[in-house]
């Protein structure tokens, strides 16, 4: 109830209600002096505890026994809560990091098998630039990496292979992070998203994924059938429409952009939060094939000025090389917003992600490693190094 202020300034003020107390006391010194001749060490010691017992063992007991309590229970539990704020558990991710890294196993295998047995020196940085060219890391990525690794090891003064491996993943995360995005649902109503990619690379079973992804997000996703050119892709994207229970805009033998002329319509009459253009597969040599992906883009401004907000381009992760080729040609004709990598559970080659993150830097939304709706997850570099790492 008394502040320890309140408590340390009491003293003097106390001073009033004992005064007839303190009357007394000026006698007792007098008393112990005319005492002391008789027994000067016994009488002393009793005087004191028998006539002012009462006033100062009720002042002086008290005052230091209470005093120190009150820190001593405020510092512990704030620096305990802490911590534990702190250490909050993370998503359940366990099962999808563990296909993530059986995918890049063969690209772990190759990596971590230079730092067997090793010693730093220049034959492990030799063994070290034949394993990320290996993983299709690129000659320019490969270069940047063993020269940032090169500052770590000096740096941190790392004496021990092990140490080594754990700064390669940590450079690879850092060169990695430009790449994190959030794919951002709600400045625009709806938000008009157009996917491309190269035949056989997942984009339609991608675009299932992600109507899934936003679905639980809570979006309302209205979907465009706009592949013509293949055969059984408006039947596909209908099945994977039935799975996600959204709907579709599609015409059999349709024109591509007055399909996506009329999805982005439909979105907007319908009240949808995500439209998502599915276009025809191409390779980016085919020019005729290209010139028809930027007339959908034209015609998708047409419908919506601001539109199309997010262009994304789905790359196969075992194209390699390949990829970084394709990323290129898709951005000089589209203007890329966002990639979506899949296929990493199988024999994937993940070191093209450092790759493009050092020759072109388009951002990742996600990464697929399987068929199932839910093996599609949002792009974590820390993640995707510490799995390329094994």
């Amino acid at each position: 109830m008394f502040s320890p202020s309140t408590w340390f300034g009491g003293k003097p003020a106390v001073a009033e209600p004992p005064v007839p107390v303190a009357a007394p006391v000026a006698p007792p010194p007098v008393a112990p002096a005319v005492v002391p001749p008789v027994a000067p060490p016994v009488t002393p010691p009793v005087t004191p505890p028998v006539t002012p017992p009462v006033t100062p063992p009720a002042a002086a007991p008290t005052a230091p026994a209470e005093t120190p309590p009150p820190p001593a229970p405020i510092a512990p539990p704030i620096a305990a809560l802490a911590p534990i704020t702190v250490e909050a558990p993370a998503p359940e991710r366990t099962s999808w990091l563990g296909k993530l890294k059986a995918g890049l196993r063969k690209t772990g295998n190759g990596i971590t098998a230079a730092f067997v047995n090793a010693q730093i020196d220049d034959e492990l940085y030799e063994e070290l630039e034949a394993a990320l060219l290996m993983a299709d890391t690129g000659v320019k990525a490969t270069e940047y990496l063993l020269e940032d690794l090169r500052k770590r090891v000096r740096s941190n003064m790392a004496t021990e292979a092990s140490q080594v491996k754990l700064l390669l993943a940590d450079a690879i995360a850092d060169l990695l992070r430009p790449l994190e995005k959030t794919l951002v649902i709600g400045e625009h109503t709806p938000t008009v998203i157009m996917v491309a990619g190269v035949n056989g690379a997942g984009k339609t079973t991608s675009i299932g994924k992600l109507t899934r992804h936003l679905s639980n997000e809570g979006a309302a996703v209205l979907l465009a059938a706009a592949d013509t050119f293949r055969a059984a892709a408006r039947e596909q994207l209908l099945v994977w429409a039935d799975r996600n229970t959204v709907e579709i805009v599609s015409q059999e033998g349709g024109d591509p952009a007055a399909v996506s002329f009329d999805a982005v319509n439909a979105g907007k009459a319908r009240g949808k939060d995500v439209v998502l253009v599915d276009t025809a597969g191409r390779l980016p040599t085919q020019l005729h094939l290209m010139d028809e992906l930027k007339k959908i883009k034209r015609v998708v401004t047409r419908a919506e000025a601001t539109a199309p907000h997010e262009v994304l381009l789905v790359i196969d992760g075992n194209t390699g090389q390949n990829a970084l080729a394709q990323v290129k040609a898709f951005d000089e004709a589209l203007g890329l917003t966002g990639l979506v990598i899949t296929k990493l559970d199988g024999t994937a080659k993940g070191g093209v992600l450092c790759a493009i993150a050092r020759e072109r830097p388009v951002p990742v939304y996600f990464i697929g490693v399987g068929e199932k709706l839910e093996d599609l997850e949002t792009f974590n570099a820390r993640e995707f190094a510490q799995a390329l790492m094994g």
